[in-house]
């Protein structure tokens, strides 16, 4: 088939006024989501899944990466007008956004972050279509060994790059592959901690444990601090971002697009890492060096550029290999599976038109957030003013709604409560949620895997060492053990 014919498919899909809107819906929900301080994408994303389950395939998806893109520019407006980040990737852009916003260019600096956004989106959305469909053909080659040993190097990298602690980063990975365990054995039928109760023979409910993990316990934190994110806002100022600005910074953005894009394609890194790079190598490269943290605007386009081109990318390992490139695609792939969608190399051979539905939608996604994200920014005020206590128990009242939907089993709900205090422990810990998540969807793939190669072999072990893929993740796996356990141990050198 050739790729104009793929590109038709696709538009047959999302030609309709039914998927554009549900894109639309999503960027309006993810923006108003990462821009009040206490939620987050992540938290928007998890709420709205639930509602996708009697959409279409298309549109759901549709719906979840709108509330994505949405989530991850929205956050920056909370960042520059009260310091507060509304998500983590935004948390470089207060650096040089909020000093901006006391000088009273609140304006010029969300307009500068909102056009960087939608730059870097744009060539994140390019990347997407250009390396997903050649990465899935080369994936094509995987057996259940080369499977294995790319879902062990996704897993090391999500412990070791989640948080500050690479101990606590692991204990979070192993923690999520002990409950992935719950539930009927696929290989031989039998019980694995079930305890007798029927309920969990199909394994722990994925969205009661998601919604569980990340909505419940900053709900628990906030009932604890009621007055944690308050802030004053700033007034929007006179002065807005001009064309001068975006032309002068534009060589900044590119450059932090070309980053998001590289990290968000490595399984498990995510936008507030690639957000600080762009951030330090703009800062590097400036000629207003001496200027940034004080209000320099080029600062501010480099982070928004860093996290924005992280959104697009996440999907490559996604669509093509069916390892989530974040938490968020971690959520998302729920919504494949709840289709009876399984995302991979094989997605591009008997789905074609879903996925050439999904690369259109995208690219106009960008259209969509610079109209939104123009209101938006005028509009915060009225968002930032929602009072915690009406706004938290609305929260609430989504998660038991959410999860009692999947099955009408009162038993997920009990799922999701356990898991929201495990998670509100886990953060009291400082034990990051993400890798719990992301080794909870990949435990069962990983367990798989490794048997149907046991199965091949009869239990020989060199099986999953019998080719150049498998020899080039053991190799990358073992480089990212010694990177991050050398990148863990240089703080305690320094300090002794």
């Amino acid at each position: 088939m050739s790729f104009i014919d793929s590109v038709l498919l696709g538009l047959s899909l999302v030609g309709n006024v039914e998927a554009f809107a549900s894109l639309f819906i999503g960027i309006v929900i993810g923006v108003i989501g990462g821009a009040i301080p206490g939620l987050s994408a992540t938290m928007a994303v998890a709420l709205t899944l639930p509602f996708t389950f009697a959409m279409s395939p298309i549109n759901g998806i549709l719906l979840l990466l709108g509330v994505y893109k949405g989530g991850i520019f929205g956050g920056c407006i909370p960042a520059i007008l009260i310091k507060t980040p509304g998500t983590p990737a935004s948390s470089a852009t207060i650096l040089d956004g909020y000093p901006m916003a006391e000088r009273g260019e609140s304006g010029r600096a969300l307009g500068m972050a909102l056009w960087a956004s939608c730059t870097a989106d744009l060539v994140s959305n390019l990347s997407l279509i250009l390396f997903a469909g050649w990465l899935a053909s080369f994936a094509l080659k995987f057996g259940p060994p080369e499977f294995f040993t790319l879902i062990l190097f996704s897993l090391t990298i999500i412990a070791g790059v989640s948080g500050n602690s690479l101990l606590r980063g692991a204990l979070s990975a192993i923690l999520g592959l002990l409950l992935a365990t719950v539930g009927l054995d696929l290989v031989y039928g039998t019980n694995r901690f079930t305890f007798g109760d029927p309920n969990l023979m199909g394994g722990l409910n994925f969205i009661a444990v998601l919604i569980g993990l990340f909505a419940v316990p900053e709900i628990i934190a906030m009932a604890a601090h009621p007055t944690a994110h308050l802030g004053k806002a700033r007034s929007l100022g006179k002065t807005w971002v001009s064309f001068d600005d975006y032309r002068r910074s534009l060589k900044t953005i590119l450059r932090g697009s070309m980053i998001g894009v590289f990290l968000g394609s490595i399984p498990g890194i995510g936008a507030a890492p690639a957000a600080f790079l762009s951030y330090s190598e703009a800062r590097r490269t400036s000629k207003n060096r001496a200027n940034f943290g004080k209000g320099e605007i080029e600062g501010v386009a480099a982070s928004e550029a860093g996290n924005n081109g992280v959104a697009g990318a996440t999907l490559i390992p996604l669509l093509a290999l069916g390892v989530p490139g974040d938490v968020i695609t971690a959520i998302i792939i729920g919504a494949f599976m709840i289709h009876g969608l399984q995302p991979g190399p094989m997605m591009f051979v008997l789905n074609v038109d879903l996925i050439y539905g999904l690369l259109i939608g995208l690219v106009v996604s960008s259209v969509f957030l610079l109209i939104v994200g123009t209101v938006a920014i005028r509009g915060f005020k009225y968002v930032a003013d929602i009072p915690r206590r009406i706004l938290m128990p609305a929260v609430l009242v989504l998660c038991v709604f959410g999860v009692f939907a999947v099955n009408n089993n009162i038993f997920d709900v009990a799922v999701m409560f356990a898991m929201g205090w495990l998670g509100y422990l886990m953060m009291r810990a400082e034990i990051p949620a993400a890798p719990f998540l992301i080794a909870f969807i990949l435990g069962p793939l990983l367990e798989d895997n490794f048997r149907q190669s046991m199965l091949m072999s009869g239990s020989d072990l060199s099986i999953l060492a019998r080719g150049p893929i498998t020899w080039f993740f053991w190799a990358a796996t073992v480089l990212a053990i010694v990177a991050i356990v050398r990148s863990t141990m240089r703080p305690d050198t320094q300090a002794g």
